[in-house]
């Protein structure tokens, strides 16, 4: 394996974790604490441990394929591996002097979470079980308000929505710190479905932006402060507010000399609410759609 195919492996790993629209350090479920291999206890490091953390698994435990078969268990069907990279050291003696010198070459190998095999169990024993969730009937009026609205589902432990598909992902309500914050995120989902080109049309949903760029940034900014309205809306803001304020100061640092930023983002997210909400005539849409192309 060349130097060159492990750092394409990784590349191609971290684009792809980022154009999920997942922001790892925005986080209030459970699951996913310090990566290590279950065998050696040893704590993955450097990029390794952004690979393995925002992967999607409640267990914190990775091993090999080969581990795996040694431990008695086995991998579960159809279970994708995820990359873990390391530096190796190859002698190579100069042509010309003779000298012989260490050159660390980038290598990589596959490992699989602990929730991806069968017949194995953590140092922990199994998996603990999470606490009952019990529905907010406000919350679940205002998921159900959205006309139109997108797929939800709740296969893996990120929360992230993806346009190509119309289509959001939710970690287990069950694993969140609370049952507030679970709705907290389907709201910040929600409104960025609200952008989607058949609802809203909102720019900076449907003009792709890589990370961390002015347009990714205003749209997290949006979605944060709509989910802000929508929670006070159901009566949960002051069981939110701390990590939505300090999510949207975290978007706010990024765009520190857009002196409209506040202004037309708290507009749009006021608009991504009330479409939620079912508030939004067809009408209503288009004309905010025009006057906010005019204000962006």
């Amino acid at each position: 394996m060349t130097k060159n195919n492990a750092y394409q492996v990784v590349t191609d790993r971290i684009i792809g974790l980022l154009e999920t629209g997942a922001a790892p350090w925005h986080k209030p479920w459970s699951g996913g604490g310090e990566a290590m291999n279950l065998v050696s206890k040893r704590p993955y490091r450097g990029i390794n441990r952004f690979l393995l953390n925002v992967a999607g698994y409640a267990s914190s435990y990775w091993l090999t394929l080969n581990q795996a078969n040694k431990l008695g268990g086995k991998i579960k069907k159809g279970s994708k591996s995820t990359p873990v990279v390391f530096w190796k050291l190859l002698e190579k003696q100069d042509e010309n002097t003779g000298e012989v010198k260490q050159l660390p070459v980038l290598r990589y190998y596959r490992v699989f979470n602990l929730e991806q095999t069968e017949g194995l169990e953590g140092p922990e024993g199994p998996m603990a079980e999470e606490n009952p969730f019990t529905p907010i009937e406000r919350c679940e009026r205002i998921v159900a308000s959205m006309p139109q609205p997108p797929t939800i589902q709740h296969r893996v432990q990120a929360a992230w929505y993806k346009p190509s598909q119309d289509l959001i992902n939710m970690p287990r309500p069950e694993t969140f710190q609370n049952r507030e914050e679970y709705y907290s995120t389907l709201f910040h989902e929600l409104s960025h479905a609200s952008g989607h080109e058949s609802r809203l049309n909102r720019p900076t949903l449907t003009d792709m932006a890589p990370f961390g760029s002015t347009n990714y940034s205003r749209e997290e900014l949006v979605a944060e402060m709509a989910a802000s309205f929508l929670c006070g809306e159901a009566g949960i803001e002051n069981d939110t507010i701390d990590n939505s304020a300090g999510y949207i100061d975290g978007w706010l640092k990024r765009l520190r000399k857009d002196n409209r930023l506040v202004v037309v983002a708290a507009a749009q997210a006021q608009k991504a609410a009330d479409y939620v909400l079912g508030r939004l005539t067809p009408q209503d849409q288009n004309n905010e759609t025009q006057a906010l192309d005019q204000a962006a």
